[in-house]
């Protein structure tokens, strides 16, 4: 499994569409095997599903991520598990132990406005 995570010091970025950088982790039997922090160099919202692609990513940790983002996830077959905060490194050791909690309806229900960078936080329906 490669798991990849929006990206921001440390933490998961917010705002799906609008990261400019993911984690990425490469995993075995259960454990984190490597990981890499790539660019995505300008790529957003919807073209960030065949961004992820490109890099083998085939699950998504994020916060906030809008319907469309959404339905790109899952054409390219992206598991995805939304409305998370905190940690990247924290995240996905917790989904490869089962206990990541994640908000399945989260989605951002602003899209096109400018909201700062609490979207996982408020844009839960």
């Amino acid at each position: 499994m490669r798991i990849a995570i929006p990206f921001e010091n440390g933490m998961i970025y917010q705002h799906f569409g609008h990261t400019v950088q993911f984690k990425l982790y490469d995993t075995a039997d259960g454990q984190i095997t490597s990981a890499q922090i790539v660019d995505t160099n300008g790529s957003g919202h919807g073209a960030l599903a065949g961004f992820l692609s490109s890099h083998q990513a085939d699950t998504l940790i994020c916060g906030g991520i809008g319907g469309g983002a959404q339905a790109a996830l899952a054409e390219a077959g992206i598991r995805l598990y939304c409305g998370v905060t905190g940690k990247a490194d924290d995240a996905a050791k917790a989904l490869l132990a089962g206990s990541l909690v994640y908000d399945p309806d989260a989605h951002c229900q602003h899209h096109g406005e400018h909201h700062g960078q609490s979207c996982g936080g408020s844009c839960h329906s």
